[in-house]
């Protein structure tokens, strides 16, 4: 992988990557588990580029400013 690698490719090679270190074990709950762990992160980077400021936030990412809260405490990231 390199930083010029589109966002899907690189995905696709953590989500394989996260298969092969299951070593053959079967995962459940698996959507739920990986919507988590990627928008987490998303929400922090987001965050940190407006420097905390929640209706830019809400702007940038297109949703609700009271969802973008109810994702960020969710996420423990208020």
């Amino acid at each position: 992988m390199t930083k010029s690698d589109p966002l899907s490719e690189c995905v696709t090679h953590a989500i394989e990557q996260y298969f092969e270190d299951l070593n053959g074990e079967i995962p459940t709950n698996l959507h739920n588990f990986f919507i988590t762990e990627v928008e987490k992160p998303f929400l922090k980077v987001v965050m940190t580029r407006v420097k905390g400021n929640q209706t830019r936030a809400s702007d940038m990412l297109g949703i609700n400013r009271n969802t973008l809260r109810k994702k960020l405490s969710e996420h423990h990231l208020l």
